[in-house]
């Protein structure tokens, strides 16, 4: 076979076929690949949301809806039920004030508003430090724990801003903002507003494409 000549013709044709390859491929194994990965995420929160609710019998995925606070922004509900009567909420909630950027928690609620317990989903804090939010605030020593607290008299904050939650040692920042999650939370489950206290409006979500994904793939097989 004839050597092609090196031109700048044949450079760009070269070059070409190498892209369109190389997209075929990437485009195939994300075919491939985007399924299990939402279907794993989705099977990620629906663990996520027994581990912090009382036991239920329904479906919170596909009940699940927006509770839109006054400044635009709106946190996702899940809401828990056994036997067609209410037995809590999960509440998924975020904070942007980590030490290392945004913190993304779930938190589970009875009916009457007490913790439940809680999942940290997403975080950058730092390791053995910020991290240890995951274990820190439910764990039974001094004033550590948040599990079994009420926020209906207020909301929940570290020592050091004339509260009674102990914050992670060296970490004040995160524990911060962990617990500015936890407000936010339980401020869309009762319809206000974390910060100013405003009444939210509620409305329907698109969250309940995760349950849609999961039965479909189940059917068919500081000083930080």
């Amino acid at each position: 076979m004839e050597k092609l000549k090196s031109s700048l013709l044949n450079m760009l044709l070269s070059l070409t076929i190498v892209c369109v390859c190389a997209g075929g491929i990437l485009a195939t194994v994300n075919m491939y690949t985007s399924a299990p990965i939402t279907l794993a995420k989705a099977a990620a929160l629906e663990t996520a949301i027994k581990n912090v609710t009382p036991p239920y019998d329904n479906n919170p995925l596909e009940e699940a809806y927006n509770a839109i606070t006054s400044a635009g922004d709106s946190l996702t509900i899940y809401p828990a039920t056994m036997g067609g009567k209410p037995v809590g909420v999960a509440v998924e909630s975020n904070s942007k004030n980590g030490f290392s950027g945004e913190i993304r928690v779930i938190v589970g609620f009875d009916t009457e508003g007490t913790i439940v317990n809680y999942s940290v989903l997403e975080h950058a804090e730092t390791p053995g430090l910020g991290s240890k939010m995951e274990e820190w605030f439910r764990t039974e020593k001094n004033n550590q724990s948040v599990i079994g607290r009420s926020l209906s008299s207020g909301n929940l904050s570290v020592n050091k801003d004339g509260g009674d939650v102990d914050a992670i040692t060296a970490s004040t920042i995160s524990s911060r903002a962990f617990l500015e999650s936890i407000n936010r939370a339980y401020s869309a489950y009762k319809g206000t507003d974390a910060t100013t206290g405003a009444t939210s409006n509620t409305t329907a979500t698109d969250a309940n494409s995760e349950a849609t994904v999961l039965e479909e793939a189940k059917e068919g097989g500081e000083n930080e």
